[in-house]
Parts: C-alpha cells; sequence; structure tokens
C-alpha cells in the first residue's frame, strides 16, 4: 500500500506533499473529503504499533471536549480517530509496510531518505 493522508486545507501538509514529491504509485487522501474507516485504521495502527500514536493530540476538539483530563483507552483513541477527521495525526504516509506519522522534521527526513532508497 503506498498512501499519503493529509488534510487539504493545511499549508504543513501541502508543504510536506511538495517536499515528498510523491508520484502516480501513491494514492492521496484528503481525509475531511474521505474519511478514513474502520478497516484503514486498524491496519495503520498494525504499521504504527497503537492508536494513541495515530492520534492528534493537537486538534482543537480535544482541548474543547476535554480530552488532556481523561484517561483515554486503546479503543477510545480509535473510536475518536474514526468520528473525526481532526484527531487523525497527520500528514500519515504509508509506504508499502513502513509508516510516517506527523509533521516533525525528522518524520519527513526519514521519509524523504526511504522515498530516495527506491529510486
Amino acid at each position: 500500500m503506498r498512501k499519503f493522508y493529509f488534510l487539504g486545507t493545511c499549508s504543513t501538509c501541502k508543504r510536506i506533499l511538495k517536499q515528498l514529491n510523491l508520484g502516480p504509485k501513491f494514492e492521496l487522501r484528503d481525509i475531511k473529503k474521505t474519511p478514513i474507516n474502520s478497516n484503514e485504521i486498524k491496519y495503520l495502527r498494525t504499521l504504527a504499533g497503537s492508536y494513541e500514536v495515530l492520534f492528534s493530540k493537537r486538534a482543537n476538539l480535544y482541548k474543547k471536549l476535554g480530552l488532556k483530563e481523561k484517561k483515554l483507552s486503546e479503543e477510545s483513541y480509535k473510536n475518536y480517530i474514526l468520528e473525526h477527521y481532526t484527531f487523525l495525526k497527520r500528514p500519515i504516509l504509508v509506504l508499502d509496510e513502513t509508516i510516517f506519522i506527523g509533521n516533525n522534521d525528522k518524520v519527513t527526513q526519514d521519509a524523504l531518505k526511504a522515498l530516495e532508497y527506491e529510486k
């Protein structure tokens, strides 16, 4: 599987997408237009190791709903991600069996190296 999950209205996602220069072998998925489904989140969890790793604690809804004060289970993280796109940490690049999650520089550089290794 080769997918790039992003938010089309996010300038950081757009910048990283441009940086990665993904070819036609990749499916680009705007998570607001086409929300992630149950099978996809389960697959991403398999690659990531947990739902918590896939969960964005920067989301405005995270603060608004007071989730910081709650102890969330893995099932809760999964359900929140499925409930609203804003809870999925982004962008996410899936390169076969490898996953790159988030927008920090190290993740982006690691993704660039993996893509370069493929060429």
